[in-house]
Formats: structure tokens, sequence, C-alpha cells
């Protein structure tokens, strides 16, 4: 009790410190209000609401979450009628037969917050106007795919296209974001879109700003009085009347705030903070009920190779680093044995256990590598079990025994560390061993530097740091640099030999893969030094995967063999190894039940909680007031 009171106090004084809740959330009804935290932090540039710059304001701060609306939504767990939502579109897209041509039906009845009705008049105008100012966030993509687009009728917008492309919805259908809908009548009235602030946003989601913070630490949106003129509304009515986001400090805060029960939904903690709140505060709740509690995010962090740098064009080379990894302790370095471990290219989240991994085991138990010397099976599909079997001293009953759940939260098989096969494909591309150090054919010392995050991501940096040492054991010159500050743009100009990030990005509740896929096509390498394309980042190429590509883009988004080649894709990946597939991104998403109930978990996986996603507006329709219940 003395800690809880402790604790209480700690959380007293961080509330009145905190601008966030002591200047506006104050005078809000708690019983009608969800406090939610802005990952995004403090906004630097508070006022600004036009979405449609780059990096301008905040996106996450409920905006795109709450005030934006696009024509379709896919996903990324179950979805509350299925994975794919016709949002302000009244269908799926249509296309001709050779995906030159796109026509989008629209609803009828939604309207904007200011009362002017949406119509096909919006669509055209978005993507016109980011057209001709490519300075706009979706104009390059709108300038390389965009022939024409018109509006026959009030509700019927037809794109014409530069080229086949079936897959030129996914710009309008949101996955995190999309190509959100601009108002014709507000910005047709600007002289110059690229610098109009757009505040107050007129909205077109079920929320409108309520108020917000001059110095960018909250962000309140009010439900309209006409919310069911959204297309939000066919799912029922939201339930809380106004939602804040805002900045709870680090990561240490953010429990203090929940254990207070001041912060309704964290977006993302520490492992150790999520302990701290299963052990402490009995309204607090993750995705899992029990151990990991993180929602695994359709993100597949791994050991990232550059393919334009030696060694690394070697497959041999990739499968020998591979093989000296020991998954289960990297997962408890990084995660403290709370990651969902995957050993394929794509991640174990959403629908793709159904998907791919249940129908790859038996492949992937099968499958064999060459090492020169030996038909050497390296798969083995109890690792997730023996994580579970590490972590049931020490966390008991919270871990799954059943092994469907298990695998569910956990993971499934993965590649099993065998320095003796290592060192037989070292050798085979033409390596040796000179006392304790490797060497490369030029008798050079085998060296690996891998970034990291450093503090920026310290729970990847913790697994970066633990395959180094599994390297370095193994007589290989690696180290960890850190970059918190530019890393990604270091990354994406090919400085680096390895890297842990990330670029496989899945819908996670549908199979297509094109998502990510698309972009590693050679059509779109860059030479090393110049910005490689989203979402290459290893600047892998492969005959066998172009052939992919380009099938997958001659047929239907929903066409069963999109599966198919899925599945290809992967079966190649496993046999390259381009990159070394870890575990799903987990994110230590936290809900408390204290005001409100009927968040998603993946016992009820109707949508993704992590609060920076815009598919979080269907958790809105689910969310009632505790005292109600």
């Amino acid at each position: 009790m003395r800690i809880m009171r402790v604790l209480a106090f700690f959380a007293s004084a961080w509330l009145v410190a905190t601008s966030a809740l002591a200047q506006g959330i104050s005078n809000l009804p708690r019983e009608e209000t969800i406090i939610i935290e802005n990952p995004q932090g403090t906004i630097t540039n508070p006022p600004w609401f036009n979405i449609w710059m780059v990096a301008r304001g905040g996106n996450s701060n409920g905006l795109q979450q709450l005030g934006m609306d696009t024509l379709w939504y896919i996903d990324p767990d179950a979805g509350l009628d299925g994975v794919w939502d016709n949002s302000l579109a009244a269908d799926k897209p249509q296309y001709n037969a050779d995906f030159t041509e796109m026509t989008v039906k629209l609803r009828d009845g939604i309207f904007w917050s200011d009362g002017v009705e949406f119509t096909a008049d919006d669509v055209v105008f978005t993507v016109q106007t980011q057209m001709k100012n490519p300075g706009m966030i979706w104009g390059p993509v709108f300038l390389a795919s965009v022939d024409t687009v018109t509006a026959p009728d009030k509700r019927t917008v037809v794109f014409k296209l530069k080229r086949p492309n079936s897959r030129f919805h996914a710009t309008f259908t949101v996955r995190w974001n999309a190509a959100w809908i601009m108002p014709k009548h507000v910005f047709e009235k600007v002289e110059d879109p690229t610098k109009f602030d757009f505040n107050p946003p007129v909205t077109i989601g079920p929320y409108k700003l309520h108020s917000f913070d001059p110095n960018g630490k909250w962000y309140i949106w009010e439900k309209r009085e006409d919310w069911q003129r959204t297309s939000l509304a066919r799912h029922g009515e939201p339930g809380p009347k106004y939602a804040a986001y805002i900045d709870p400090g680090p990561p240490d805060k953010r429990v203090i705030l929940q254990l207070n029960h001041q912060l309704d939904i964290i977006h993302d903690t520490s492992p150790e903070g999520v302990f701290t709140l299963i052990k402490q505060s009995p309204t607090s709740q993750g995705w899992f009920k029990g151990f990991p509690y993180a929602h695994p995010d359709p993100t597949l962090p791994a050991v990232m190779f550059n393919h334009q740098v030696e060694p690394f064009q070697n497959a041999d080379v990739r499968w020998a680093l591979a093989l000296l990894i020991d998954i289960k302790a990297v997962s408890m370095a990084s995660y403290r044995g709370a990651a969902t471990i995957s050993a394929i290219g794509v991640p174990p989240t959403g629908l793709y256990g159904e998907y791919y991994f249940d129908p790859l085991e038996q492949w992937l138990t099968d499958f064999e590598i060459d090492t020169g010397k030996q038909k050497y099976k390296p798969y083995d599909p109890t690792v997730g079990q023996q994580i579970a079997d590490m972590l049931r001293p020490s966390m008991g009953e919270q871990i799954p025994t059943d092994p469907k759940e298990i695998a569910k939260a956990i993971g499934r098989g993965w590649w099993k560390p065998d320095p003796e096969a290592a060192t037989q494909l070292l050798e085979r591309a033409g390596f040796t061993k000179q006392g304790d150090q490797w060497l490369k054919p030029d008798g050079t010392p085998f060296s690996i530097t891998l970034l990291v995050e450093g503090d920026q991501r310290p729970v990847m940096t913790r697994a970066g740091t633990m395959i180094v040492q599994q390297w370095r054991q193994f007589g290989i010159d690696a180290k960890t640099q850190a970059y918190p500050s530019d890393f990604f743009p270091r990354v994406e100009s090919g400085d680096f030999e390895a890297a842990i990030a990330w670029s496989v990005e899945t819908w996670g509740g549908h199979p297509d893969l094109s998502f990510f896929l698309d972009s590693w096509h050679s059509e779109f390498l860059k030479p090393r030094g110049e910005r490689q394309p989203p979402r290459n980042r290893q600047r892998w190429t492969h005959p066998e995967l172009d052939k992919i590509i380009e099938e997958i883009r001659t047929i239907d988004f929903d066409d069963p063999k999109v599966k198919e080649l899925g599945q290809e894709y992967i079966k190649l990946a496993v046999r390259e190894m381009p990159i070394i597939p870890l575990m799903s991104y987990n994110v230590f998403t936290m809900m408390d039940t204290t005001y409100w109930t009927g968040y998603p978990s993946a016992d009820d996986p109707y949508t993704n909680p992590v609060s920076n996603w815009a598919n979080t507006k269907y958790m809105f329709v689910r969310l009632k007031p505790a005292k109600a219940q």
C-alpha cells in the first residue's frame, strides 16, 4: 500500500506540473473523456493541421484518427465486419480489364463538420491539387500514376492511370494512414495550399477540434453533434464525447499516470513498465491477457544487410550469420522475452498465421540448405515453445500452455544456432579462420558494423547488441554503432553495412504483400549514396523476385493467387536470406478500464489499439463508459 501512495503522490505532482492536464483536460467531464498518449510527444508547430504537407505539424494527435477520412481501410487485425471497410467509398474499387482505369463509387449522406456535403469533387480536387503542388505529401505518387481524374457525377470518380496498376487503390487505403481527402470548399479559396495551416480543421471524421495547447502538449477533440453524417456511423455511435491526445512524458511517467487513472491508453512503454502495471493496476490490460501483453504490429524488425556492400551479396555469408544467432537470447535481451518471433519474411501478426505461417510450417521443417559438406535442416519448430518454457518459472500462469496460443503470442519456430554449419558456409564462400579471427577471401578481417538507433529505440538496440555479441563469440569483428538522430537517413542512402531495422510492412489483415513488396522490384534500385525509395532498404534484387512482383501487378487484389505468390516470395526469401527476420514490432499499448471498457484484444481483435494508427477510429464505437456497465 505504501508504494501505491508514493506513486499516487508522484502522479499528482506530475499532473500539476503537466500543462497538458492542468490547463485543458481538467476542465472536461472525466467520465466522458478518453485520454490517450500521442506518441509524437510535444508538437513543435501546434497550430498546423494541414496534414497534406510533410512533417509540418502533428498527425497522430487525433487529427488522422478522428478528423480525417478516405476511401477505404484495411484493418491490421480482424476488423469490425471483416478486414476491409468501405469508408467514404460505397464499394470496393472497380478496375477495367487491364488495370489502367479505376472507378470509385462514393457514399451518400456524408458531410464535413461545417455542414458542406462531401462529393466526388473533393476527391478530384485532392488529387489535382497535389499534382499541381508536388511538395505536398501525395503529389509525387499521383504524378507518377494518374493521367486524369474526373467526376462524371457527384458520387463517381474515374481515374485514368498512366500504366496498368492493380494496386492503385492502396494510395487511398489506410494502413496506419493513407491519402486523406481534402475539403475542396476550404482549400479552393486558399492562394497557396502548401502554406495554409488549416486551423481550425474542417473535419470529415466523427470528431471536430475542441481546443489545443499552444505549446503543443495536448489536443482535445469533441464528438460532432452530427456524427451520424460520417462514415463511421454505420458501425454505431462513438462512446467518448471528448478525446484528449496528450504528451504524457517518458515511459515511467506514462506508467504513473495510468496508475493514477489519468491516462486511459498508453501508446507504448517499456517491458518493465508493463510488468509494473500488471502487478499494481488491476484495471490495466494489454492486447494479450497474459504475457507478452503487447500488440504485434504488422512490421518485421530484422537484421538488414546492405546488398551493395561486400560480402553481403553472398547468400552463404548471410545464412552463416543467421545460423550464429540464438533468437531465444535475442528475445530475452530485447523484449525481456515478450517478443513474437518470426523466421520468415512477413510479420507474425493479424491473420498472417492463417495466410502464411501455418501453410508453410511443414515446408520450413523439411527445408534444407547445402553447406558444401552436408545437407542441413536449419529450422526448429519448437523455438516458441522453448521460450515459453524459459519464461514459465518466473511468469507462471501468465505464460500460455496451449501450442496455438504460444504460436500466436510468442511465435513458432526459428533457425537453430549451428556454428559448424556456419563455418562450412563461410569456408565455401572463401573465408578462412586464423586463430580466433575470421578473414575475408582477400585476407582482411571479417568485420561488421551493425547500425542501431540507440536510446531512440532501446528494444531494438538491445537486440542488436546481443546479435553482435554472438557474432563476436564466433570470431567476427562485429560492433554496434548508434545513430539516434540520423539512423534512417543513413540507412536509406545506403550508408551502412548492416542494421537493425525493417523493410517489411504488411496490411496485417489482408494477404496481399504489395504494400512493401512492389518497392523491392529491381526497377527502383538506386546506386549507393542515393536515397532508396521505400521500402527496399536492403537494396536486394533477384530475377525470381521481379517475376513474382510483376505477376502480382497483373492480378486483382482479392485474387486467391495473391496468397500463392506471397508464399513463393517467402520461400525465395528463406533460400536467399536477404534479411534475417527476427520478430514482429511489439507495441506495449496498455489500456485502463477505470473509465472506459470495450477495448480490442487478442480475444476480440476487432481493430488495432495502438493509438497513433488511424484505424483506431473503429475502437471508439466499441468504447463504453465503465460506470454504465
